[in-house]
C-alpha cells in the first residue's frame, strides 16, 4: 500500500502507546501511518461517573464519526471501550494480541495489612469508576469504601500518591503498556479468575470502514484469529446481557486444550453482591446463550445446601447463597485434633519451602509457635489455603491454580525442586504435590493433626451436599446413602475419589475455596 494511512486516537498516554504500537506494527510490514487526536465524550467529561454519562461509546463515538466522514483511515480503541455492535458502515478489522488481563490493586504502604484479604487495611477508601471492580471487591472485602475515580492511568496513580485514596483499582495491561514505576506501592495482583475482567479487557481493536477491502487485506497480518474467537464470547454475553461500561459485568473466556473457559461475575448495580458462574464448553457456539440463562430473574434455585464444614456468618459462599434465599446447613461430620506438641527447631532452620494443602495444616502449624528462617518462603494449594495463611500473617511465595492437583505440583516444582520443602499436614494425607518434586528434592514429611470421625451422624435432607474432605465423605457415607434428587459436590479430586468408591455421582469446582463451590452451586442444573 502506497498511501500513508491516518490513525485515529484519543490523546491520553495509553491511547497514544495503543495508535504507536499499531503505527509500528503497519511499519514493520510495508505500511507508513500518522495519527489523528481525537477528544472523545469520556476525556471531556471528568466529573461524572461512567454510570451518569449518556448513552454508550463515549471513549469511541468521535472516533468513529471521524472514521465514516474519511478524516481518518482506521481508529485503534481498547477492545472493551467498544460498544457491542458497530455503527452501520463500520467492522472491526484486526484484534491484537491480548496482554494480560489481570487487574492490580494499589495499595499505599502505610495501608497494607496482609492479614487482610487484597492486603489493604479495613474500611480503605479505595478508588475505582468501575461498577464491575465495585462489585467485585465489596463481595470479598464489604468493609471497604468505594469512591469514584476518574482520569488517565497516570492521573489516577498521581491521586494516590498525593493520598486521595488508600488504594487504586487499575488493569494490569495498561500499568505494564505504559512501563509505570510502581516501587513506592504494594502490588496485589488479581488474576482473571480472581476478579473477573471488563470483556475484551487486555486487547486492541482496529476499527475500519466497511468497503475499505485494500485496508483490511493489509490489516490482516495484525489480526490474532485465537485472540478474537474468545473476545467475540465475551463481547456475544455482553451483548445479550445488554450493558455497556456501568454494568457490573466480568467475562473471561480461555482457551485450554480442547476446551472453553468461560468465567462471569453479574450484578445489577456495584453495591449489590454479584452472582459467578463458570462454565466450560468444547465449541464457542451457543455458549453465550448459555451462560445468560443461568442469569435469568425466574430460574429456580435449591432451597436448601448443606457443606460438611463450618461456615461464617460474613463467609464469601453463605453470603452468595442467602442472596437468593437458599438455606445453609454447615457441619462437620470429622473433627480435628492436635498429634504433636512442640516442633523440631533443627528441621525447620534447614526449610526452604513450607508447603500447606488445608487450612487445618495452617491453623495447626502456626499454633505451634514455630521459628522459622527468615528467607523461609510459603506455598498453598489454593486460594482457600492462602487466606488462612493470610490470618497467620504470611503471604504465600506460590498459590495454586483451580484443582488439577497434578497441575499444581508440576508448577511449584518448577520453584522448589533441588530445595528442602517441608509438608506440614493431616496423618496419611494423600502427598499430591510431593509426587510432582524431583529426586534431588528434600521431602520433609510433618503430620501435625488427625481427623476423627464425630459421633450420631444424621441422614442431610438438603437439595444439594457439599464434601470438603475425603474424611468428611467417608464418614457420612459410611452410614448414609444419597436421597433421591440430591446432588453432590466435592471441593476437588481427592474428594472427589472418595465419592465414587461409594458410586456417588458429583460436580467440581473451578477453584477448591468458597468462590469456586459459589459457582458450582450456581451452576448447577
Amino acid at each position: 500500500m502506497e498511501r500513508t494511512l491516518i490513525i485515529g486516537t484519543r490523546g491520553s498516554e495509553l491511547a497514544l502507546w495503543q495508535a504507536h504500537f499499531v503505527k509500528d506494527s503497519l511499519a514493520a510490514i510495508g505500511i507508513n501511518a500518522e495519527l489523528k487526536i481525537i477528544k472523545t465524550q469520556g476525556d471531556r467529561i471528568l466529573n461524572l461517573s461512567f454510570d451518569k454519562l449518556e448513552g454508550k461509546g463515549f471513549f469511541t463515538k468521535e472516533l468513529e464519526e471521524e472514521l465514516l466522514s474519511g478524516t481518518i483511515d482506521l481508529a485503534v480503541h481498547s477492545h472493551k471501550d467498544l460498544p457491542t455492535e458497530n455503527p452501520p458502515g463500520l467492522i472491526i478489522a484486526a484484534v491484537s494480541e491480548r496482554e494480560d488481563p489481570s487487574e492490580l490493586l494499589l495499595i499505599l504502604k502505610d495501608c497494607v495489612d496482609i492479614r487482610q484479604k487484597l492486603s489493604v487495611k479495613y474500611g480503605a477508601n479505595v478508588g475505582t469508576s468501575s461498577n464491575r471492580r465495585k462489585a467485585q471487591l465489596l463481595s470479598h472485602r464489604p468493609d471497604l469504601e468505594i469512591h469514584e475515580l476518574r482520569g488517565n492511568v497516570p492521573t489516577r496513580i498521581n491521586k494516590l500518591r498525593q493520598g486521595d485514596y488508600d488504594a487504586i483499582m487499575l488493569a494490569k495491561a495498561g500499568v505494564h503498556r505504559l512501563e509505570i514505576d510502581l516501587t513506592d506501592f504494594y502490588v496485589e495482583e488479581l488474576s482473571p479468575i480472581d476478579l473477573i475482567p471488563a470483556p475484551a479487557q487486555g486487547a486492541l481493536a482496529i476499527q475500519i470502514r466497511e468497503n475499505d477491502k485494500e485496508i483490511f487485506d493489509a490489516l490482516q497480518p495484525l489480526h490474532h484469529h485465537e485472540v478474537a474467537e474468545v473476545l467475540a464470547v465475551e463481547r456475544g454475553i455482553l451483548k445479550l446481557f445488554g450493558g455497556g461500561c456501568h454494568l457490573p459485568l466480568g467475562v473471561y473466556c480461555r482457551k485450554e486444550g480442547n476446551l472453553y473457559r468461560v468465567f462471569t461475575s453479574k450484578a445489577d448495580e456495584g453495591s449489590e453482591f454479584p452472582d459467578r458462574l463458570f462454565m466450560e464448553a468444547n465449541t464457542t457456539i451457543g455458549i453465550e446463550e448459555k451462560v445468560v440463562r443461568f442469569f435469568a430473574k425466574d430460574r429456580i434455585f435449591p432451597a436448601k445446601v448443606f457443606i460438611s464444614r463450618e461456615l461464617p456468618e460474613n463467609s464469601y459462599l453463605r453470603k452468595a447463597l442467602q442472596k437468593h434465599n437458599i438455606e445453609v446447613e454447615a457441619v462437620s461430620f470429622i473433627r480435628t485434633v492436635p498429634i504433636i506438641t512442640k516442633l523440631d527447631d533443627f528441621i525447620l532452620k534447614n526449610a526452604d519451602w513450607i508447603f500447606f494443602s488445608s487450612k487445618n495444616a495452617v491453623e495447626y502449624f502456626f499454633k505451634l509457635e514455630p521459628i522459622l528462617p527468615k528467607a523461609v518462603k510459603y506455598g498453598v494449594i489454593g486460594n482457600g489455603t492462602a487466606e488462612a495463611l493470610r490470618k497467620a500473617g504470611h503471604v504465600a511465595d506460590f498459590a495454586g491454580s483451580g484443582i488439577e492437583t497434578d497441575v499444581i505440583a508440576i508448577k511449584f516444582a518448577e520453584l522448589a525442586n533441588g530445595t528442602t520443602v517441608i509438608f506440614p499436614a493431616a496423618e496419611n494425607s494423600l502427598k499430591s504435590i510431593q509426587k510432582g518434586l524431583s529426586p534431588d528434592t528434600k521431602i520433609i514429611e510433618l503430620p501435625i493433626y488427625q481427623t476423627v470421625p464425630v459421633n450420631n451422624i444424621e441422614t442431610c435432607c438438603e437439595d444439594v451436599l457439599i464434601f470438603t474432605s475425603p474424611s468428611n465423605v467417608e464418614a457420612y457415607f459410611a452410614i448414609n446413602l444419597l436421597e433421591p434428587g440430591q446432588k453432590v459436590i466435592a471441593i476437588g479430586h481427592s474428594t472427589g475419589k472418595k465419592l465414587e468408591e461409594y458410586d456417588v455421582s458429583y460436580t467440581l469446582p473451578f477453584t477448591p475455596d468458597e468462590v469456586g463451590l459459589a459457582e458450582a452451586v450456581f451452576g448447577l442444573v
